[in-house]
């Protein structure tokens, strides 16, 4: 009897020790699996990972917020000829004005849009500055392309990028993306853009 006793004994003291082991192990399964959770929660409310779904089954796509109007008038274009990647012509930016509801002033003069005419498109780098009405000096570059012919008459879109001083109130405009919709009957000839702001 002894010896079934102390088999008996050790056999419930193995039993305690893999329920012990299961017990522990899926405790640590189940927390692992509520951090994983936790952290997809999260990253889908900070940075919109699994963005909601329309009705056809397509992601929604970002809103866009209206940032300002840009009024700019342009100089005499010139070319300075084909270069081996296309003929690349220049657009002197002489002045302007810009106005949203949060930010308004002028479009200094000196910058220019060096456009590049390739495989039937116009590939636009626009540089130049702008000056708030209390005074801050913001620097752009526009990039974007234009396209005849088409559907549509002609594909004119921009991505314009904004460097203003990080310790300025206008700071914003270097963490964000922005989409321009550029039109022409500009004030003396020249062009209007239109920026908004990727939410």
């Amino acid at each position: 009897m002894s010896v079934i006793t102390e088999f008996m004994a050790n056999f419930r003291s193995i039993s305690e020790f893999v329920t012990q082991l299961i017990l522990t192990t899926m405790k640590k399964i189940l927390f692992a699996a509520a951090i994983m959770a936790l952290f997809t929660v999260n990253a889908n409310a900070q940075f919109g990972f699994g963005a909601p779904q329309q009705q056809n089954g397509e992601p929604k796509a970002p809103e866009l917020e209206y940032v300002v109007r840009l009024n700019v008038s342009l100089g005499q274009a010139y070319s300075s000829g084909d270069n081996g990647k296309g003929t690349r012509t220049i657009i002197p930016i002489t002045g302007g004005t810009f106005e949203g509801p949060n930010i308004k002033g002028e479009v200094l003069p000196g910058g220019a849009d060096y456009q590049l005419a390739v495989d039937g498109r116009n590939e636009v780098e626009a540089i130049y500055c702008i000056r708030t009405d209390d005074g801050v000096t913001i620097h752009v570059r526009n990039n974007g392309i234009i396209k005849m012919g088409g559907q549509g008459g002609m594909y004119f879109r921009c991505a314009p990028k904004f460097e203003a001083p990080k310790d300025s109130k206008y700071a914003w405009l270097n963490e964000c993306l922005f989409l321009c919709q550029p039109g022409f009957g500009g004030a003396g000839g020249g062009i209007t853009l239109d920026v908004w702001r990727v939410k």
